[in-house]
């Protein structure tokens, strides 16, 4: 971007001030480390120039937002037209709990809803199974069938509200109950907004919540995507996630390409399912984690964008740029928040919201304070909501778009987490791609060792967690915490075994077999797990013959 002779000029002043000024000043002031690196233990220099990013050309590089390859935002004006959709994550004991904190979440200006589901859940297994004893509407909202679905959403019109639902192996029931409350409301599927996780191949990397193999996990996902595509044109079909493979304890880097590479993976079965790349990509939706390293995370973005970018154009040649535009959704780090002092995560939380803003997100979680040791308490979720709110109304971090665009630090490290994605581009291609090597474990074991690193460094105090390894407190003053009671799995216990009592037992068999029929065939599965689920078969029941026709899948367990 700067002539040769220029940065010649540069050269020669950069090491004459190496020689004199900052010789002097460690001469009398030595650093305060050995050696300093980022959160992913990228190593970070004193100074950056513009020698280090001479090589760059803006207008391929950078460029301009709204514009290819879109490393300033996939919008002209981003946030000065329209702020971030503020969306924070709910969901706990039953139905109607939910049901009430959605309500007073909306009063309190949130812009959509982001639902919690219970562990059993996320798993596949209804609310009565042995496996779910003790797990009932514990970390997130306990839903068995339609009737749970549909007073989760009582009151809330789905024509004008959109919903992000956090599932995954059993993504296609809960997209199938969402539809089914719609229709009910009178909503069409086509003017439904919102996004379904549905990201099954992180399960198999971080999350590890699967209800059958990858192969064919990969069919319902397939399936579910194509649906999407040809009933629900507002509808994002899956949000691929990084968020659960940092929580699993990745680098950024690991985040950014493992997330990537699944994004890419989709796009492939996608077409190989008949679909043009014009016809869905566009509704392909990201969700990233926001961690502590505030400059490493903007550049986590700006990268995400110009690789996907980068990837989509020379992959597939979409005509439509929106094909090109990587949108993602962020939820600050989880993994990062304290038991010890809960209230410093307020201060956490407020540094990586605002990294979120500044790297052009689309959609925000800000964690509550308290999430470390409970569900968040309505006080706490509120605060969390009030941090989105002041940064969007009160820090003018807003007005312009990517302002730390140019600066030579976050360029040259949006550089390097390009090329250090790739490199994971590379190693993944070499394995015949991310299912061959989620069975050989690369994935699982490139995070675990990233990990043990960051843990032995906590141990070590070459990373410094305040309140935890270093500025600890004698006596922690206790918080008010949200407790959920043994009451919450018997109200659940006792509308399941009603609902099971009242629903038509040859209707239901009927839907059943339908469903198995057409797992053990071709046929897009979404219409008959509609079916089944208009049925009131259960999550558990419907989930039961994908584990009987596909197999139960098996934890290889890396290590």
């Amino acid at each position: 971007m700067i002539d040769v002779q220029s940065l010649k000029k540069i050269q020669e002043r950069k090491v004459q001030w190496e020689q004199t000024t900052l010789k002097k000043t460690l001469e009398v002031m030595p650093e305060r480390q050995a050696k300093f690196v980022s959160l992913s233990n990228r190593p970070v220099k004193v100074l950056y120039t513009p020698l280090d990013i001479a090589g760059m050309d803006y207008n391929e590089d950078i460029g301009f937002p709204g514009e290819y390859p879109f490393t300033r935002g996939i919008h002209a004006t981003m946030h000065r037209g329209r702020l971030w959709t503020m969306r924070q994550f709910a969901g706990f004991g039953t139905a109607e709990d939910t049901n009430r904190r959605f309500h007073y979440l909306l009063s309190q200006g949130q812009m959509g809803l982001s639902v919690a589901f219970d562990l059993p859940t996320l798993m596949g297994y209804d609310s009565d199974h042995p496996i779910s004893r003790g797990e009932v509407g514990r970390e997130g909202v306990a839903i068995d069938s339609l009737e749970d679905m549909e007073i989760l959403f009582k009151g809330i019109p789905l024509d004008q509200i959109s919903t992000s639902m956090t599932i995954n192996g059993p993504a296609i029931v809960l997209l199938a109950m969402y539809l089914a409350v719609a229709e009910k409301q009178g909503v069409p599927p086509a003017q439904l907004r919102g996004t379904l996780q549905a990201d099954i191949l992180k399960e198999y990397i971080a999350q590890r919540e699967w209800i059958c193999p990858p192969e064919p996990a990969m069919r319902i996902l397939t399936d579910i995507i194509v649906y999407c595509t040809r009933h629900m044109p507002r509808w994002n079909s899956i949000s691929i996630s990084g968020y659960h493979i940092r929580e699993a304890g990745s680098t950024a880097v690991q985040e950014l390409a493992f997330t990537l590479y699944d994004g890419l993976t989709y796009v492939d079965y996608g077409i190989r399912a008949g679909l043009e790349v014009d016809e869905f990509a566009p509704r392909l939706s990201f969700f990233f984690n926001a961690h502590n390293d505030f400059f490493e995370e903007i550049a986590k973005y700006r990268a995400a964008r110009r690789i996907w970018a980068r990837e989509l154009k020379r992959r597939y040649n979409p005509k439509n740029p929106r094909s090109l535009m990587l949108r993602f959704h962020t939820q600050t780090a989880g993994c990062s928040a304290t038991a010890q002092q809960p209230l410093n995560n307020i201060i956490r939380t407020t540094i990586q919201a605002l990294a979120a803003v500044l790297g052009g997100t689309q959609s925000l979680h800000t964690n509550s304070y308290d999430e470390t040791l409970a569900l968040p308490t309505e006080e706490a979720v509120t605060i969390a909501l009030r941090t989105q709110q002041i940064i969007a109304y009160e820090s003018e971090v807003t007005n312009t778009v990517d302002p730390l665009g140019g600066s030579y630090y976050l360029e040259r490290l949006t550089n390097e987490m390009e090329e250090a994605a790739y490199d994971y581009f590379k190693k993944l291609d070499a394995l015949g791609g991310m299912i061959p090597a989620i069975h050989q474990g690369f994935p699982q074991k490139e995070i675990q060792e990233a990990a043990y690193t960051y843990q032995k460094q906590i141990e070590n105090k070459e990373k410094i967690i305040v309140g935890v390894n270093e500025f600890v407190a004698k006596e922690e003053t206790p918080i008010k915490i949200l407790k959920i009671g043994p009451e919450v799995e018997k109200k659940q216990l006792e509308r399941l075994e009603n609902v099971k009592k009242r629903r038509d037992p040859i209707k239901h068999k009927a839907a059943l077999e339908q469903l198995r029929a057409a797992a053990k065939g071709k046929e897009n599965l979404v219409p008959p797990v509609l079916e089944a689920v208009k049925a009131y078969a259960t999550v558990g029941e419907i989930c039961d013959v994908f584990r009987e026709v596909f197999g139960i899948y098996q934890d290889p367990g890396f290590f």
